[in-house]
């Protein structure tokens, strides 16, 4: 069921600790709007994790106040986010938000996340772009597909039941985080997520969060990544279910 909120909590003042984690790869032309956009939202424990990019990320990051960790090879976003929720973990999160780094998040929303997490109602809020109000929906219909073929698949499979199944907004408490294995260094991570939640019966909700789509985040891995990255998921899940 998805949870309804009118959050508009003032970060600053809640006594818990809210990291926020962002895997970056070749992200300097958006980062500094991105950690700008958490920073005027209350956000001030934003952890970046470059992974091993070949431009200014990691330098842009550092000048916009970020903690900055980094890959000294590729990994993977799987990997990147694993580092950064275990950097947040060390340092005493309470919540950690997921994030992504290409500008297609709202700050705005991440309020509406933590406030089942914060009230004890669940330990994993998911951002859904399928719940919101058919007037704000805006995604290319190739995505469309491809999300929607996912949230099939897992229910068909594993009875996961989500109505986004790649949406990387995402907070979770401390304990939630702790519980999960994720091993997962590249795409697939986002199924596995969902596999832990489910395996472990972590109790979650999902909350409607609005994607901008530019012609930017489209030529990253929004498109040109997702059937690799869906089928990717199929076979893991087919190979653990039947065949392994």
């Amino acid at each position: 069921m998805p949870y309804k909120t009118n959050a508009k909590m003032n970060v600053r003042t809640d006594s818990k600790r809210i990291f926020v984690v962002i895997a970056a790869y070749n992200e300097h032309k958006k980062i500094a709007g991105v950690i700008d956009d958490l920073h005027a939202h209350g956000y001030d424990s934003i952890v970046v994790v470059d992974d091993f990019s070949t431009d200014n990320t990691a330098n842009v990051a550092e000048r916009k106040h970020a903690i900055v960790l980094r890959h000294p090879i590729n990994r993977g976003q799987g990997a990147a986010l694993k580092t950064g929720m275990e950097y947040a973990l060390v340092h005493g999160a309470d919540v950690i938000v997921t994030f992504d780094a290409d500008g297609q998040h709202h700050a705005s929303d991440i309020a509406s996340l933590l406030e089942p997490v914060l009230s004890g109602t669940v330990d994993v809020a998911l951002g859904s772009r399928f719940l919101l109000d058919s007037t704000q929906k805006n995604i290319p219909l190739i995505r469309r597909l491809f999300l929607k073929g996912g949230v099939f698949f897992l229910y068909l499979l594993y009875g996961i039941h989500v109505t986004d199944s790649q949406n990387g907004l995402r907070a979770m408490s401390r304990k939630a985080v702790q519980r999960m294995e994720l091993l997962q260094d590249r795409m697939p991570h986002a199924g596995e997520i969902l596999d832990e939640i489910h395996r472990k019966k972590i109790k979650f909700v999902e909350v409607p969060v609005f994607i901008t789509y530019s012609d930017y985040s489209l030529s990253k891995g929004e498109n040109r990544n997702s059937l690799i990255a869906s089928m990717k998921i199929a076979f893991r899940l087919i190979w653990e279910k039947f065949l392994n």
